[in-house]
């Protein structure tokens, strides 16, 4: 059996160029270590950042002294096992060097056997200036690789853009939402690994047919032999066991062990049935001893994206176990600027976010990293599926063989390393590339393809297409067979023409839609540009003020601070936000009014994109909003802020993607009220609508019996705006719709009949009464008149049951606080102590 001992202990680190020794942790990196040792200030305060742009400039090392257990020392192997090295590395051992590592995205394994000893092992890592490794490739080259994120200029390069020369995470040399923080360091588990006789190096559980009668399966054991060898390979899962005779030869061997699990109990996406997981164990047994065993788990299903000719394009969408999934989420990026400073805990407080979000998908966006394995697990166990971008964003790449063959490398371990994961729905080549470079579209792309003579210009495209269309689909054939791969989001389809190229208006393939944002168009135009796939959209916002004093001080309160201005790196962000918020909402009173209504503004903005995308089901089957999460606190696009503090948003993702879901659309004279379901039985009920004033006055009702079948979306009613509200002011009254069944409201929402801005907003008494007999967590909240965005706070870290919603007089709202305790992995109903509740009221100029 292989024996393993932990090398995360014990390590000190300094600058090449210096003496004095510090401690280090590991896993970390350099920027973490000298914040640890107080000789840097808090990178995310303030403009610090700024001021930390030397650290990637310097080279950097690391050293260990180790032991060795006996029983690893007197293995028959013994491998040294880096599991992520960021990014140019040599590594000595015993003033030997052993390796030199140049890509984040690998594991890095050394036999070194003849070098160790018993006591007293010298392991060091010397870290090489990504900086100062790849300026040279770029004189090489001759030309600049467009990289339209990468923040050069903040980090004392000029125009000089080398993240593309690197096979490390794109963002950290800065994107339009995040920092630029060049770090080097040892960033995963380190180990020491011995073994004799036999390693079970992987299990890959190929599963060939699976639906509910029957899953026919292939367990592929790759196997590393010190000699040639007979024995037996014992095979165990849930109502699985199987032995059989295996003959190996000396190296790595693979045996295929053909598996048929009658009725298995399958895995599902979160609101379409349980996640069922099975963990296979194989071992290889010589007579009765075990010699090697290893253990993977996996769930059993189908997946598959369908991409069908009807009578209005080609559909995009994901099938699971033969059911249509209507995908619902967000866009995730790394959860930190330092990676190794994302515990557990932040991974699953976000899966559960999503999962209390009434979310099904998230796409790992290209420019971050392939997570740790705790990312995907979560996604497993709560039944989210992952669309999963291989490393590379919005930029050009090398074609060089050293370049290709790094790239393949880490493709082949990666694609290795996840594809047991039931979750993962989709490879994805890269985001935007396709579309920036537009080749087939003269008049296409973001203008980079003309900025080159036609020979390089060709040379750059061919590159592109050895990586995309070549490479990484070969990767995926090959070591993931069956699994789906898309060249490059968005995109029409692999066509090599001008009809490859993403549109707006497309009725094929995936839709990054930015024209309300980066172009200043209305909201409304959610409504217009509807595609089959909504893969990307944003609007922005700020964090709550508790988040904001996280990196600023009181005078730097103000939207055109230098300190605002550095936390937004969307060039025009605060502008827009700001020009926005004057379109459709009140001028608030004051800067913290601006961070409240700056939130509400998105939420309104994506709320109205998510239900146009539901309410066009099954033609769009898919609305991943831009991004569900942020790597510091920062103005950005997220529902979630760097601390995991929702925001506006968060909660309204909640409402509008709710699995059974009422939605309003239509036009200013036509209401018309949608029922959404996705799930598979039926829906019947009642919907009811009531018409009040703004002081509760029931002005009209009415209740209309529905029945909506599983998995669709249908109108169930159209309204005159005209006759609703006739003689009334449009802008003092609300249309409350409720869908109920069996007595249980199943959703609801309110409807106005004129902008946000033209609401008449009377300072509103807002109360709070304990619910009687709980915990003391839950309370009912009355108001007597109408209040608009109602925000309730607690002063405990935490989450309610509802938040940012309108509260209309007569109509009690029974809220619940759950709080999110440190080492604690989910929320949990507590009383929530001193509250504070505002509405919209609160915080606009009356």
């Amino acid at each position: 059996m292989s024996e393993a001992k932990r090398l995360n202990e014990s390590w000190k680190f300094k600058s090449a160029d210096e003496e004095n020794w510090f401690p280090a942790v590991v896993p970390g990196c350099v920027h973490t270590d000298l914040l640890r040792n107080e000789r840097i200030s808090d990178p995310f305060y303030g403009t610090n950042e700024g001021e930390l742009q030397w650290i990637d400039k310097k080279d950097w090392e690391y050293s260990s002294v180790f032991d060795v257990p006996d029983d690893i020392l007197n293995s028959s192997y013994v491998n040294l096992v880096f599991a992520g090295l960021d990014t140019y590395a040599d590594v000595y051992l015993n003033d030997e060097k052993i390796l030199s590592a140049d890509n984040m995205f690998r594991t890095w394994r050394v036999d070194v056997k003849r070098l160790i000893k018993a006591e007293s092992n010298a392991l060091r890592v010397y870290f090489r200036s990504p900086i100062q490794e790849d300026l040279p490739k770029l004189e090489r080259l001759g030309y600049a690789l467009p990289a339209t994120n990468d923040q050069s200029e903040r980090g004392g390069l000029g125009d000089k853009k080398l993240s593309v020369f690197a096979r490390k995470a794109p963002y950290h040399y800065g994107w339009d939402w995040g920092p630029r923080f060049v770090t080097s360091g040892i960033w995963r588990d380190v180990w020491l690994e011995g073994w004799s006789q036999a390693r079970i190096a992987d299990v890959f559980i190929h599963q060939k047919e699976v639906n509910a009668a029957i899953a026919k399966l292939t367990a592929v054991v790759e196997i590393e032999s010190e000699d040639a060898w007979e024995g037996a390979l014992h095979l165990v899962a849930d109502g699985i066991d199987v032995t059989e005779t295996v003959r190996l030869e000396a190296g790595v061997n693979k045996v295929e062990v053909d598996v048929v699990v009658e009725s298995p109990k399958l895995w599902w996406s979160r609101g379409l049935g349980d996640q069922n997981l099975y963990t296979f164990s194989v071992t290889l047994v010589d007579g009765n001893t075990a010699i090697a065993e290893k253990s993977v788990r996996t769930g059993l299903r189908s997946v598959r994206l369908v991409r069908d000719e009807d009578d209005q394009g080609t559909s995009f969408y994901f099938e699971l176990n033969g059911v249509p999934v209507f995908a619902k989420g967000a866009n995730h990026i790394p959860n930190d600027s330092f990676l190794t400073d994302v515990s557990y805990e932040r991974y699953k407080h976000e899966i559960v976010s999503a999962v209390e979000s009434n979310m099904n998908m998230l796409r790992v966006w290209g420019g971050g990293f392939y997570e740790n394995d705790d990312f995907y697990d979560l996604c497993d166990e709560y039944g989210l599926l992952v669309w999963q971008d291989f490393m590379f964003a919005c930029s050009m790449y090398p074609g060089d063989e050293a370049f290709l063959n790094s790239v393949r490398s880490e493709a082949e371990e990666n694609v290795t390393r996840l594809r047991n994961h039931p979750s993962i729905a989709l490879w994805c080549g890269n985001n935007e590339i396709d579309t920036a470079w537009s080749e087939y579209d003269e008049e296409g792309g973001w203008g980079w393809k003309q900025q080159y003579a036609p020979e390089t210009r060709e040379k750059i495209w061919r590159d592109y297409e050895a990586i995309f269309h070549e490479t990484l689909p070969q990767v995926v054939q090959s070591f993931a067979p069956g699994a789906e791969y898309w060249p490059s989001s968005p995109m029409q389809a692999l066509t090599r023409d001008k009809d490859q190229h993403a549109r707006n208006d497309s009725s094929v393939g995936d839709i990054h839609y930015w024209g309300v944002w980066h172009a200043v168009e209305p909201f409304s135009n959610y409504n217009v540009y509807l595609g089959r796939f909504m893969s990307e959209y944003g609007f922005q916002s700020f964090p709550e003020l508790k988040t904001v004093q996280s990196y600023a001080s009181a005078g730097d309160m103000a939207l055109e601070s230098d300190v605002m201005r550095w936390h937004q790196r969307s060039g025009d962000g605060n502008r827009l936000i700001k020009e926005y918020m004057d379109i459709y909402f009140k001028q608030p009173k004051d800067f913290p009014s601006f961070l409240y209504m700056s939130q509400v503004l998105q939420a309104e903005a994506i709320k109205m994109a998510m239900e146009a995308h539901r309410r066009k089901k099954p033609y769009c089957m898919g609305t991943l909003y831009w991004q569900m999460n942020d790597c510091w606190p920062v103005a950005s696009w997220s529902s979630m802020d760097y601390y995991g503090r929702w925001k506006a948003l968060q909660y309204y993702a909640k409402k509008s993607l709710r699995d059974v879901a009422v939605s309003i659309g239509g036009t200013d004279e036509v209401i018309d009220i949608h029922i959404i379901s996705d799930v598979l039985h039926e829906t019947k009920g009642n919907v009811h609508l009531q018409l009040f004033d703004f002081k509760g006055l029931l002005l009209k009702e009415y209740t209309h019996a529905v029945e909506v079948k599983g998995n669709t979306g249908q109108v169930v009613l159209s309204l005159s705006a005209s006759d609703l509200v006739e003689n009334h002011a449009r802008n003092d009254v609300v249309l409350f719709v409720t869908l109920e069944q069996d007595g249980e409201v199943i959703d609801a929402k309110e409807h106005y009949f004129v902008p946000a801005n033209q609401i008449a907003l009377p300072l509103p008494s807002i109360t709070a009464t304990p619910v009687e007999g709980g915990d003391g967590s839950s309370f009912i909240l009355e108001t007597d008149v109408l209040a608009k965005s109602v925000c309730v706070t607690s002063d405990f870290e935490g989450i309610f049951s509802d938040n940012y919603f309108d509260l209309i007089p007569g109509v009690p709202k029974t809220v619940q606080f759950l709080q999110r305790r440190p080492g604690e992995n989910t929320f949990n109903p507590a009383a929530p102590g001193p509250i504070t509740i505002r509405s919209m009221a609160d915080f606009i100029v009356q």
